[in-house]
């Protein structure tokens, strides 16, 4: 029943908004379709406690650099977005374009200065990561990206993508690595919900000036070290590493290549 009475809250929310932040979208600049979408993403944490009974517990907000930074999140759940925007007052996000097939979505996203770009990576995605993140940069503005760059199941994970470190790289800014459990509750764009209280754990920063393979490794173990330990602290079960598997893209290539 909480499951289907947050649902239920979830598409009226989403579509009221939506309608909402699209007309907001008419007025010049980014600052009316942003007051829209905030006072959405925080009715939406709102209904989480309230419908879903998902409290948010975050930790780690002392660790945050003054300035702009880049933060770098585990990605288990469609509440991550939700829980991590409704910590700032001004974030550009990093989002698959299969949210610009929703109509009004799309419009939406470019007025909040959204950076979408091709869900299956690639030289045009990272083209488009380039010259969409150098906006928002210029802005002074915070930036989320997800560098697994899918929704992983609890106890899995992703090859961690490269598009965090030429941003890291190219702006010189620090990244701030982000745990997460909230998939235990909320699995990742599932209807069920399951009650309790999820945790969103914001790290030390990593510095600038690391080379790839020394950033990205480092990056790995920070998030995926940390989200174990939320979810062994939520369920009582003993710390167990991820499995990494192949992305839905890379899968679909091997049993391509399998059939040929």
């Amino acid at each position: 029943m909480r499951s289907f009475t947050f649902n239920v809250a979830y598409w009226v929310l989403s579509i009221g908004y939506c309608l909402v932040a699209a007309f907001a979208a008419l007025a010049p600049g980014r600052r009316a379709t942003t007051w829209v979408i905030r006072r959405y993403v925080r009715r939406m944490v709102q209904a989480m406690a309230v419908f879903a009974g998902i409290e948010l517990r975050v930790r780690g907000k002392e660790r945050l650099p003054q300035g702009a930074f880049i933060v770098a999140s585990k990605h288990q759940s469609w509440g991550d977005g939700f829980a991590t925007y409704d910590q700032f007052d001004d974030l550009a996000f990093v989002t698959g374009d299969h949210l610009e097939k929703f109509p009004l979505l799309g419009t939406v996203l470019r007025k909040l200065g959204a950076i979408v770009v091709n869900s299956c990576g690639g030289h045009t995605a990272r083209a488009a990561l380039k010259e969409r993140a150098a906006d928002a940069h210029k802005e002074g503005r915070k930036i989320l990206i997800y560098p697994e760059g899918h929704l992983a199941k609890v106890g899995e994970k992703f090859r961690y993508r490269s598009g965090v470190w030429h941003m890291y790289r190219d702006f010189d800014m620090p990244v701030v690595p982000l745990a997460t459990n909230l998939g235990l509750f909320w699995p990742q764009e599932e209807a069920r919900k399951t009650p309790g209280t999820a945790t969103l754990e914001f790290l030390d920063p990593i510095p600038t000036g690391l080379p790839k393979d020394e950033f990205l490794a480092r990056l790995e173990a920070a998030i995926e070290d940390k989200t174990a330990e939320l979810i062994a602290e939520a369920t009582g079960h003993p710390i167990t590493a991820a499995i990494q598997v192949p992305t839905p893209n890379e899968a679909a290539l091997a049993t391509a290549a399998a059939a040929a």
